[in-house]
């Protein structure tokens, strides 16, 4: 059995288009029409194997054709599917370069060296990315930036976080409502 450490994901189908089976899929990939680039993709094992083609754009996602899936019910029962791609099929990375991937489970420590917590998700949305990090009092989001993460060491397990101002403030207290029974 491959080591699943040696996929990296590169799109998450999210739902069926129409009623011939097209798909609709989040890329994760540098450029998301790319998402067929590297060779075949894969589920999380390597053990199933998708080749398709990207077909178009629409709510902001890949419109995707998968070969095998032709009507709307074989688009529904692959909902939710992660695609993977054999990490060996990614170009390499360069100094200070590292894939998304490899920042989740990594430690999140403060810049005085404190355990803030652990990365668990990083999210690209259209301002830029984010880290999710799951703390001992909840998950917080990190803006992904230079001034906000000045340092991700993938060998040493770890990025640091610099969190902006108020970002870790403890959210205000609920105010107790009464039931009007003045």
């Amino acid at each position: 059995m491959p080591d699943p450490s040696s996929f990296v994901l590169v799109g998450v189908i999210t739902g069926a288009r129409g009623l011939k089976g097209e798909l609709r899929v989040k890329a994760f990939t540098a450029d998301p029409d790319a998402l067929f680039d590297y060779g075949p993709l894969t589920d999380e094992h390597g053990k199933v194997t998708y080749k398709g083609k990207v077909t178009g754009h629409g709510k902001g996602q890949l419109l995707v054709r998968l070969d095998g899936v032709g009507d709307r019910t074989g688009a529904d029962a692959v909902k939710g599917l992660k695609l993977f791609v054999a990490r060996d099929a990614l170009p390499q990375t360069e100094e200070d370069e590292f894939y998304y991937e490899e920042l989740i489970g990594l430690r999140a420590e403060l810049p005085d060296g404190e355990e803030l917590g652990i990365i668990r998700w990083v999210l690209e949305v259209g301002a830029g990315a984010s880290l999710e990090v799951e703390t001992e009092n909840g998950a917080v989001m990190v803006p992904f930036t230079k001034a906000a993460v000045p340092l991700v060491d993938v060998e040493g397990g770890r990025v640091i976080i610099d969190p902006p101002d108020g970002l870790m403030d403890p959210p205000p207290p609920q105010s107790a409502t009464d039931g009007g029974d003045d």
